[in-house]
């Protein structure tokens, strides 16, 4: 009888030292009509979960909220919030030019040295489309010196990241596009070339293709694209050959079609060098030395560094937009790596970034133990999470100091973003902000909503392994949005 208490008595403590308790509550169903939902003859076979909580944070409607699931982009809300934690909304990504050596009359006896520190916006993205706005600040503080030859090497440093491009779990047949390139400390145009084609010729030739940056020969492009007759239908071949800058384009492309892709390209930093190069070239000023990759720290403040110029990122709150809104994995990488740096005063790497977050997660009481973090992206294949978790992140927000600019990082329904073309013919525009995600056989949504009544819902819908169009997946999460905003 003693012993039976006793064990009884262990069994209780472990319940509760381990949070199994949690398992251990009835989580409420989810009502008929929203069940009735998933159970749709054409997504019988996916796996759904479903998580939605009031403004307080209680779950008022769950289905297998605690069953792991790939959230695919719907990670993001993780890292973001992990990183505003981290760094704060007002933090600015800085990119420095160092000089060594001395100057005589015009000419600069030495090496020029462009430091990189993770700034994910060298592009034009928030410079009125200005993507060579880095490059003309940095041409800038040489020409005001009167430098029109440089007498040494263009150098860039990466040091502030590790070398490793790309996370653990990225699928090989993504690494040729804008969505999986490799990241690094040093990067420009979000690490791509962006292609034009153009189908003018006629029915059988070859089409006529240019790129950015100055048609650079950093890539090496090979045309095997065919024009086909003009109601024919366009069909994208698209390869980065791996461990090399040549391209391989096999498209077929009706006549008079324009066809625009961002192609990722092999070693950013040679990459940036390489355009800055011919940039300086093109604005009269001479490099006589080859460029050369630095990836060693050292001490900046030494009196052999001379900084001619900082360049500082808008703030990171207005990076987030462009992480949460238009779902980019480039930035989300970046700024994990950026936060594990700043944070361990180290080289940043995804595995810091991934403990960095973990952590975060911790002090919010989410379940760590069971979610398996690859990436800041949500790109690898091994990244699992709840929509229980994501939920309770998307709750505790609300009393975060950065709630405001979490908050407006999210697309907003019918309006900008992911969602800028879904909702529209819904009572939901403009009530919904959220985080969308995909990669192929999995969809996500999670965010707020604002219901008929004014309460704001919670809610993380995640559904994998379904084989249905994503179309027909999306109608269905926006019929959930849409019985949940008229019954609350």
């Amino acid at each position: 009888m003693l012993l039976n208490k006793f064990l009884i008595i262990l069994l209780a403590i472990f319940i509760l030292s381990t949070g199994y308790v949690h398992t251990l509550q009835a989580q409420p169903d989810l009502s008929a009509s929203l069940q009735k939902i998933i159970e749709q003859e054409n997504t019988a076979n996916a796996f759904w979960s479903v998580t939605v909580r009031n403004s307080a944070g209680n779950i008022i409607g769950a289905h297998n909220s605690e069953k792991l699931v790939s959230p695919a982009s719907n990670l993001k809300l993780l890292t973001s919030a992990a990183v505003l934690d981290e760094l704060g909304s007002d933090f600015r990504f800085k990119t420095s030019l160092y000089a060594t050596g001395s100057q005589e009359g015009s000419v600069w006896n030495g090496n020029i040295i462009i430091r990189g520190m993770g700034d994910p916006s060298l592009s034009g993205k928030f410079y009125n489309d200005d993507r060579f706005y880095i490059m003309d600040k940095l041409y800038n503080a040489l020409q005001a010196r009167g430098i029109e030859k440089i007498n040494g090497r263009l150098i860039g440093n990466d040091s502030y990241f590790d070398k490793k491009a790309y996370p653990d779990g990225w699928s090989w047949d993504d690494l040729s596009f804008y969505y999986a390139v490799p990241i690094s400390a040093l990067s420009f145009n979000n690490n791509t070339v962006d292609l034009t084609v153009y189908a003018n010729g006629q029915v059988g030739e070859m089409p006529q293709i240019e790129w950015f940056p100055f048609d650079t020969d950093y890539v090496n492009f090979i045309n095997d694209q065919i024009i086909t007759p003009p109601n024919a239908e366009y069909d994208e071949y698209y390869q980065r050959l791996l461990g090399t800058n040549t391209v391989l384009l096999q498209s077929t492309l009706p006549q008079g079609y324009v066809e625009k892709e961002a192609l990722s390209v092999m070693d950013p930093p040679r990459f940036f060098l390489d355009t800055f190069k011919k940039y300086l070239q093109n604005g009269g000023i001479a490099v006589e030395g080859p460029n050369l990759v630095d990836s060693q720290p050292h001490r900046w403040t030494a009196a052999r560094y001379q900084q001619f110029v900082v360049h500082e990122s808008p703030p990171l709150r207005d990076l987030l937009k462009q992480l949460n809104k238009e779902s980019d994995n480039f930035y989300a990488e970046m700024v994990l790596k950026t936060a594990a740096a700043e944070r361990y005063n180290t080289q940043g790497t995804t595995q810091l970034g991934v403990a960095l977050v973990k952590e975060f997660a911790r002090s919010l009481q989410l379940d760590t133990s069971n979610i398996s973090l690859s990436d800041g992206s949500g790109m690898s294949a091994t990244t699992l999470i709840t929509t229980r978790d994501l939920s309770k992140l998307l709750s505790a927000m609300q009393q975060h100091r950065e709630f405001k600019s979490f908050k407006n990082s999210l697309a907003v329904s019918g309006r900008d973003g992911s969602l800028k073309n879904r909702f529209k013919r819904s009572s939901l525009i403009g009530r919904v902000q959220a985080k969308t995600g995909y990669v192929s056989g999995v969809r996500t949504l999670s965010g707020y909503l604002q219901t008929k009544s004014n309460e704001t819902l919670i809610f993380s819908i995640a559904t994998n392994h379904y084989t249905a169009n994503t179309s027909y997946i999306d109608s269905l999460h926006e019929r959930m949005l849409e019985e949940l905003y008229a019954t609350y």
